[in-house]
């Protein structure tokens, strides 16, 4: 069998007779991620601010299509198969739980004893095991029972905790889910991510940089004014060169800022009128346009011509456009995810994790039915607390605090 052949192979066999004849594996997967109920429930999920707290504002479905779309066009490009990278892109932050990276903090405190929480892990898990979709022959769940290329391409830290090629707190597979990562990772370079996987990557880092942004300066929370001023100038800078490119030098972010403000496409001032909200999407659209190029080019530069597949290639990142986008970070985080109202928000989002995990383990027949069948079916305490785990990790925003409230 050859390579790419094996690509498509499934977790579990699947009868040829129901298989679609005119519709290739690969676009099955991504039709199978576009119906599960994980995708849908991102739309009521954190990306940065609260879904509820603004009509413009993105939350994690959008963003989650916005990445899809960037990805596939660039994937695309690249010679890669545009259903594999949208599939990885759509399904990249299935694992998010409520209130996004702050309720992965929560849930990571609370499984500290049975190997943490960390939602690519999650996704992994809710892709190979948690979404109902098939089912192994002896009645274990198999997920949606993606091919091996779009599992690997969803992998973004295709490690176990404390594995990584560098120290990092990610990681990308449970010890639960050993197998299945074992299964689609076979032949792979350990610690290696496949192409699709860093192409993917990207798009999320560009697509959440740029819009972040955006989404700051149309809910009120930035004035692009700021982007001017000195003193903002240093704090935001500072965040973005120890938060997201340690390795660059105070120079060299001060110089992307500068190139960023050099392009034109920065807005100098927003009142929220028609021909402002249209600047600032114009703004989008360039800036995500440089960033994907950029890549592009080096990529090509570095691979030549031809189609870049799984681990065949690295994707080039240049110095110059991570520090744009690192700028791009700092600002988000300085003047949205740093401010003392949205620690405060914070802190409370966490105590509503805590108090939630202490109400399932107390009574378990609050669980939703498929979690209280797995809860009955535990062996231990430790995999009964990775089903409440599970369960928390599951719920939207709106129901975790819905539920906070009726229990509490």
């Amino acid at each position: 069998m050859t390579y790419a052949a094996r690509d498509r192979e499934r977790w579990v066999a699947e009868d040829p007779v129901h298989k679609r004849a005119d519709r290739d594996d690969f676009a099955r997967d991504r039709a199978r991620l576009v119906h599960s109920a994980s995708l849908r429930r991102l739309s009521a999920k954190t990306q940065v601010v609260a879904p509820v707290d603004d009509d413009f504002v993105r939350n994690r479905l959008t963003h989650s299509l916005e990445v899809a779309q960037i990805g596939r066009e660039f994937g695309q490009a690249l010679g890669c198969s545009a259903d594999v990278v949208d599939t990885a892109c759509l399904a990249h932050d299935l694992g998010h739980p409520p209130f996004g990276h702050n309720g992965e903090t929560a849930l990571d405190a609370i499984a500290a004893d049975i190997g943490g929480f960390e939602g690519n892990a999650q996704t992994l898990r809710l892709l190979t095991r948690l979404e109902p979709k098939r089912m192994h022959p002896d009645g274990r769940p198999a997920g949606l029972n993606l091919t091996r290329a779009s599992l690997d391409a969803t992998t973004k830290y295709p490690w176990r905790r404390g594995e990584g090629p560098t120290p990092t707190r990610k990681f990308g597979v449970y010890d639960d889910d050993l197998p299945v990562f074992e299964w689609f990772r076979a032949g792979a370079e350990p610690g290696h991510r496949a192409f699709e996987a860093e192409v993917m990557d990207w798009s999320d880092d560009v697509a959440y940089s740029v819009h972040d942004v955006e989404d700051a300066i149309a809910s009120g929370r930035l004035d692009p004014r700021a982007l001017r001023d000195e003193a903002e100038i240093e704090h935001f800078l500072a965040v973005a060169g120890t938060t997201y490119a340690a390795d660059l030098s105070r120079d060299d972010i001060g110089a992307a800022l500068d190139r960023l403000q050099g392009t034109g496409a920065m807005p100098q001032a927003f009142t929220g009128s028609l021909a402002d909200l249209a600047t600032l999407k114009d703004m989008t659209s360039r800036v995500i346009g440089r960033f994907v190029l950029a890549v592009e080019v080096a990529t090509r530069h570095a691979h030549g011509e031809g189609a870049l597949v799984r681990h065949e290639a690295d994707l080039v990142i240049p110095d110059e456009t991570r520090a744009e986008v690192a700028v791009l970070k700092g600002v988000a985080a300085h003047f949205v995810m740093r401010t003392d109202e949205r620690l405060a928000i914070l802190a409370d989002q966490r105590a509503v994790i805590d108090s939630l995990a202490a109400a399932y383990l107390t009574d378990p027949h609050r669980l939703d039915p498929p979690m209280r069948a797995a809860w009955e079916a535990a062996d231990s305490d430790g995999e009964r607390l990775r089903v409440v785990v599970d369960q928390i990790a599951s719920l939207t925003d709106v129901r975790a605090l819905a539920l906070h409230r009726a229990w509490h």
